[in-house]
């Protein structure tokens, strides 16, 4: 069982039993096994679906030493989700790779910084993608992602976690276009330039978008860029569906009724940004309290820091990996499992309907829970859909129909404006 950075090994249950004292020679009876959670014919339709992920962290893994996409790795042995091999097994085609940058200085000398981490960071995928020609290539259209897919190999949006990045600079916004941005939002934990996040412990400064935020949501508009509303402050969202000119998504949300998050949606906006023609895709963390034990945090303050991934060597990680998984079977981690995924799936689908859900569960960004570990986990997420009822077609638009709508809306009003 795979486990993330936050608990990479659960505790394994012993089988076996005692044997008869009466018929010690007899065979032991076996317990019976539970059926599987993903039967052949779910699979099946699974693999027949377009599927997307609308959050990849995965560029985070692009520089470090000796990690490949190509090649299969585990999260108990490195933290990482998502390679090619698994969304091979996982039947994941495509997604968007994301250029994250945690919130800084909004400072001259700050925004240089962000705007250079975040251009190499997207050098970071166009070399991935370079390296792997015959497996990925980039996707600027829906109708990319839909060819690319039919050729047999995985497709890459490109999408960015915060927008501090193009500082006080637009033109920024169209630089970032032109390397392959489809989607972005303006903010992350902490209030930027641009607008309030959902969780700055300092509150309110815009009360929304900024003025500069209000331009660059424009601007946005005007190149065919989707707006992603996830860590943006309600406000913002509010705002964003009644001044964008395109629908929005929330590209790895979930939903208050499940668990009253600064970062999850309650039913009136998730009902909102719906009825405006977008998403919202289903994130697998802020679904519980995960505030750990006095045992698990004296641990993990014991441990220390894990090693910088751009420089420690494939051993140094996995020894410190070792040493987390330790420390998660001796204390385990609080996390939700997989039905508390699909109760908050449920719910969203229930307030928004059919085309106003899809997935983005933070894949190698914190995400992951009990039983869904990794994308190879994915195929779950059909069979309890088509247990619950819903149509093959339902679950398609789910799986990618929803974003790929939401994309081409975009990019009809760019090209509208642009005439």
């Amino acid at each position: 069982m795979r486990r993330l950075l936050t608990a990479l090994l659960a505790s394994t249950a012993l089988l076996g039993g005692v044997a008869d004292a009466q018929a010690q020679t007899m065979t032991k009876a076996k317990k019976p096994e539970a059926p599987p959670a993903v039967s052949k014919a779910d699979k099946a339709l699974h693999d027949k679906f377009l599927t997307l992920d609308t959050h990849l962290d995965t560029p985070t893994h692009f520089g470090r030493p000796g990690w490949d996409i190509a090649d299969h790795h585990e999260v108990e042995h490195d933290f990482s989700q998502v390679d090619l091999p698994r969304m091979n097994q996982g039947g994941l085609d495509g997604g968007f790779f994301v250029v994250y940058i945690g919130q800084g200085e909004l400072t001259e000398k700050g925004y240089t910084y962000a705007r250079d981490y975040a251009l190499h960071r997207t050098i970071e995928i166009r070399e991935m993608l370079a390296a792997n020609p015959d497996t990925f290539e980039i996707a600027l259209t829906s109708d990319d992602a839909r060819r690319i897919a039919k050729a047999g190999k995985k497709f890459a949006f490109v999408s960015m976690e915060n927008s501090w990045p193009v500082g006080e600079d637009l033109s920024l916004v169209e630089t970032f276009y032109k390397e392959g941005l489809r989607m972005a939002g303006p903010v992350h934990f902490r209030n930027n330039q641009l607008a309030d996040s959902s969780t700055d412990p300092k509150g309110k400064i815009w009360n929304g978008y900024s003025p500069l935020g209000l331009r660059w949501l424009a601007e946005a508009n005007r190149l065919g860029i989707v707006i992603d509303v996830s860590h943006a402050s309600d406000d913002v969202v509010d705002q964003s569906v009644a001044l964008s000119k395109a629908p929005i998504i929330a590209s790895h949300s979930g939903p208050k009724a499940v668990y009253d998050h600064p970062r999850n949606l309650d039913d009136a906006r998730i009902k909102k940004i719906a009825d405006a023609g977008g998403a919202i895709c289903i994130n697998s963390i802020y679904l519980t309290d995960t505030t750990p034990s006095p045992e698990r945090k004296a641990a993990l303050e014991a441990l220390g820091r894990a090693p910088d991934m751009k420089t420690a060597t494939p051993e140094a990680v996995k020894a410190y990996a070792d040493k987390r998984a330790a420390i998660d079977k001796a204390h385990p981690a609080a996390r939700g499992d997989f039905d508390l995924y699909m109760k908050s799936m449920l719910h969203v689908l229930k307030v928004a309907g059919p085309k106003g859900v899809c997935v983005g569960a933070d894949w190698d960004g914190g995400g992951g829970m009990d039983g869904f570990e990794d994308i190879t986990d994915l195929p779950k997420i059909t069979a309890r859909l088509k247990a619950e009822g819903y149509s093959d077609a339902d679950i398609e638009a789910i799986w990618s129909g929803n974003v790929l709508r939401i994309v081409d809306a975009a990019q009809a009003y760019a090209k509208s404006v642009a005439k």
